[in-house]
Order: C-alpha cells, then sequence, then structure tokens
C-alpha cells in the first residue's frame, strides 16, 4: 500500500503567500492531518489531527477546524495499519513543542516545520519535511528563548545526518524573498503546496 504524504501549506505564520505549513498524511483508509490552520486544513475528514505545539498562535483556528471534522488536536502517537507517528521533542521556544517521526514499510519520514536547532533524531530519514523561516540567517525569538533555523543551516545538518530528501516547508518572508529573486537552498528543494510526496 502506497502512503502519500500531501503539503496542504507550506507558510509560516501570517504568510503573505501560503496556507499555514500543514502535511495530510494518507495510509490505507487512514488520514492523519499534521499542523495546518486557518485555510491551511484538509478538504475532507481525517482520523487524527496532530500538532506540534499545543500552545501555537493558530490553535483556536486548528480547533474550530477539527470541531467541523469532528477530531480533537492533540500531540499524540498514531499508530494504524503499519503507519507509526510519533512526537518527538525540538527546540524552538520556551515551551515544550514536537516533531513528528513517521515509520512505514522501514523507512522514516519527519515532519518538523519549526526548530531552532536540527533535531539530532532526524538522522537518516529518507524524507523530511522542515522549517524554513530563515534564509542566511536564524530568526531568534525575543528574550533569547529560541526561533526559527536558517534554511543554509538547516540544509548543511540535513547532509551531514544523512537525510536523503529535504524538503522545505514553513516558508517565512526571507526564504519568500529567496525564491523570488531565484535562489535555491544548497541542499533539499522548496516545498510546494499541494504537492503529493512518495517514499
Amino acid at each position: 500500500m502506497t502512503t502519500e504524504f500531501t503539503l496542504i501549506g507550506v507558510g509560516a505564520m501570517n504568510s503573505p503567500r501560503y496556507r499555514p505549513a500543514g502535511l495530510l498524511v494518507t495510509h490505507e483508509r487512514c488520514r492523519v492531518m499534521l499542523d495546518g490552520g486557518g485555510a491551511g486544513g484538509p478538504a475532507s475528514p481525517v482520523d487524527f489531527w496532530l500538532v506540534c505545539d499545543a500552545r501555537a498562535e493558530l490553535m483556536p483556528q486548528i480547533r474550530r477546524y477539527c470541531r467541523g471534522l469532528r477530531v480533537t488536536p492533540v500531540i499524540a502517537d498514531v499508530q494504524t495499519g503499519g503507519l507509526v507517528v510519533e512526537p518527538l521533542p525540538v527546540v524552538h521556544t520556551s515551551h515544550p513543542t514536537f516533531g513528528y517521526l513517521m515509520r512505514v514499510g522501514g523507512r522514516r519520514v519527519v515532519w518538523a516545520p519549526e526548530f531552532w536547532e536540527f533535531p539530532e533524531w532526524a538522522r537518516g530519514a529518507d524524507l523530511m519535511f522542515a522549517d524554513a523561516a530563515g534564509w542566511r540567517r536564524p530568526i531568534r525569538f525575543a528574550g533569547g528563548v529560541g526561533g526559527h533555523a536558517a534554511v543554509s543551516a538547516t540544509a548543511e545538518q540535513a547532509r551531514r545526518h544523512g537525510v536523503a530528501r529535504l524538503v522545505f516547508a514553513h516558508i517565512g518572508r526571507p526564504a519568500i524573498r529567496a525564491i523570488d529573486a531565484g535562489q535555491e537552498p544548497p541542499y533539499g528543494e522548496w516545498g510546494v503546496e499541494g504537492r503529493v510526496y512518495h517514499l
């Protein structure tokens, strides 16, 4: 059975161009949504809606969307029909935040749309969706409580950690300016809304 990973959105918070970063995972008859929010939601029902940050600014929008689908947004493990989805911690801000490691058929997929430090547990991933809020410089939060890594640093870390395919999601304004200037990441590719990724 093919597992599909569809980017519902690739934008950072308040993106002027993209829907909020979100990934829809379809495996057999199970549909798992990760993050999203606002217009960045699935067009049809899902079985689970997982989030990386229970205190994210988009949570009120996600909760409203989830009510219509009769699901509850949570940080949780999911195991169904050979698909295992596990939340793992990332360094991002002053409260606990997570990414997700998905395992299916011996392959590993990472959803980590926001982090300050490259997550060690992403090592050797077959496919990784990663933070792209910053371009050449990281974005530091006020008070020094974390922030967003730069695309340039994440590309280097992903290559060093043996990530086979790197897709940048959560695209911020500095990265949008780079895209508009025709620049490409030194390793990996820009995520595309609506694109379906396979292992």
